[in-house]
């Protein structure tokens, strides 16, 4: 299972990329893993701002389909319009290609409550 240190995580599956007060999200290895093939990916929450936990899109897979949380409070500053043609990225490449959105985050200490790559690693182990 691929889990870069570099990147923070959520109880949620989501990764997240700290780049000063602007964060990418895409979903981990194992979130990917287990949905299987994806075959959609929904943002509608572009240019919004949202609070931490509100749901900012949806990806859907062959056999379900599961919401995208916001870790932090902030406002959705990109999506990543390459997986509307091709959402199997997130399969290929979830750290990469894969990821989905790009936030401004309200509150950069809130960054601060996200789990490390160690943390993660003993949640999806337990």
């Amino acid at each position: 299972m691929n889990i870069p240190t570099e990147l923070k995580y959520t109880k949620d599956h989501e990764w997240i990329k700290v780049e000063d007060d602007v964060i990418t999200i895409g979903i981990t290895d194992f979130a990917q893993s287990e949905l299987g093939d994806i075959v959609y990916v929904e943002v509608e929450t572009l240019d919004e701002t949202l609070e931490a936990e509100e749901v900012f899109g949806t990806v859907e897979a062959v056999k379900t389909v599961s919401d995208l949380f916001l870790p932090v409070a902030g406002e959705v500053v990109e999506f990543n319009e390459s997986l509307e043609d091709e959402p199997e990225k997130v399969n290929t490449d979830p750290y990469g290609e894969g990821w989905m959105v790009k936030v401004k985050v309200s509150n950069v200490s809130d960054l601060d409550g996200l789990l490390s790559a160690e943390d993660y690693k003993a949640l999806i182990s337990a």
